[in-house]
């Protein structure tokens, strides 16, 4: 662009006003001789090869130039090779591990409008303490699930049980569950949660001896080695991923990394099995699917009780990280896990503007362990 403007500065032809008084006030072009224009064409190639020359070789553009070339020359290289994931191997192990889920969700307990326990109730929604080993939503098979359990002991506007549900928890996770009533009160939290208005806080116990307080930013994607389960994201990772096609692995496994923080604050320690676990508060800043469970194995102590992302778990061992300093041993957490009778997490307390009043509410529950 530079370049371009001080060809057309030295290259246009001169302009001058008229001296007559009523000649047009419009710019009018002037002749000028042969040899000036030569001139002036100089001049400008000259100037041209001389901004040319210094920004091609300024040290920041340079440096620019190098890794792009250098970036490019690396993808290339990656496609060519072909992807780092096998297509098979993935498809299969995708298809074993739906079905050890789909076998785990046969189990979800039914429950009746007896077994409910509402923290809060009125025309605009209704918050739940979800016991564990429920489903939040019934899924293609219809199993029992928290979404139905409401909706037939309350019902909602709509008379659609999918309009009632905002929010999910995990099957083994136990706590607070905000339900809409009203298309209205649907609308307004779904947006609520998207822009991450709602503040929750959950309870575990973790597995070894944590202290203090701390944050975990660790980025998440999902595990092509383990699907559809979840680990922390590397280069190395994301790499794999080029070459392979959307149509042969589904477009989740291609997504781009999911940048993932948790807050923790260290509430008290115990024991089981006379090994130390450590109680947690535990804030999902970003709420990304299973965030808790990879943040905590992925620092070396993993929740209590984690079938999935604990010691011997169908996911990765340590959430995907290949080397963590400290942490609780494998023996220990052998100990804990073998007297834990359920995943030890709970969502404690919610936070949120309600949607008829328009005030900022807040609930608890106290943790079932």
């Amino acid at each position: 662009i530079n370049s371009l403007a001080i060809l057309w500065f030295h290259l246009r032809p001169p302009f001058h006003r008229p001296s007559s008084p009523t000649a047009h006030s419009s710019l009018v072009a002037a002749k000028e001789p042969f040899e000036i224009a030569t001139m002036r064409l100089s001049t400008a190639i000259t100037l041209i090869l001389a901004c040319a020359s210094t920004d091609a070789f300024a040290p920041q553009n340079q440096k620019a130039w190098g890794t792009a070339l250098r970036s490019t020359l690396e993808y290339d290289a990656l496609v060519s090779a072909g992807p780092g994931v096998d297509v098979e191997a993935f498809k299969a192990k995708l298809a074993e591990n739906k079905g050890k889920m789909a076998e785990k969700d046969k189990t979800s307990k039914a429950l009746s409008k007896e077994d409910l326990k509402i923290i809060h109730e009125d025309e605009h929604i209704i918050v739940v303490d979800k016991p564990a080993g429920v489903l939040s939503v019934p899924g293609k098979e219809g199993n029992p699930s928290m979404q139905q359990a409401v909706f037939d002991a309350y019902g909602c506007e709509s008379g659609n049980s999918g309009k009632m549900i905002c929010h999910r928890l995990g099957m083994d996770t136990s706590g607070l569950m905000i339900f809409a009533r009203t298309d209205h009160a649907l609308r307004d939290l779904n947006a609520q949660f998207r822009t991450r208005k709602v503040t929750r806080q959950y309870e575990a116990l973790v597995c070894g001896s944590v202290e203090g307080s701390g944050s975990i930013d660790l980025p998440l994607m999902m595990d092509y080695e383990n699907p559809p389960y979840m680990t922390v994201s590397t280069e190395g990772k994301q790499r794999a991923l080029i070459g392979l096609d959307s149509d042969d692995v589904g477009k989740r496994i291609l997504e781009n990394e999911k940048a993932s923080l948790t807050e923790y604050e260290v509430v008290g320690t115990e024991e089981i099995a006379g090994s130390p676990v450590t109680r947690l508060s535990l804030t999902s800043v970003t709420g990304r699917t299973h965030q808790l469970n990879v943040h905590c194995a992925a620092i070396g102590h993993p929740i209590v009780g984690d079938k999935v992302y604990g010691i011997g778990g169908d996911a990765a061992p340590n959430g995907g990280v290949e080397s963590i300093d400290g942490g609780a041993s494998e023996d220990v957490q052998k100990a804990i896990n073998g007297e834990a009778s359920a995943m030890c997490v709970h969502a404690k307390s919610i936070s949120f503007r309600h949607p008829g009043t328009r005030e900022t509410v807040s609930f608890e529950s106290a943790a079932p362990f």
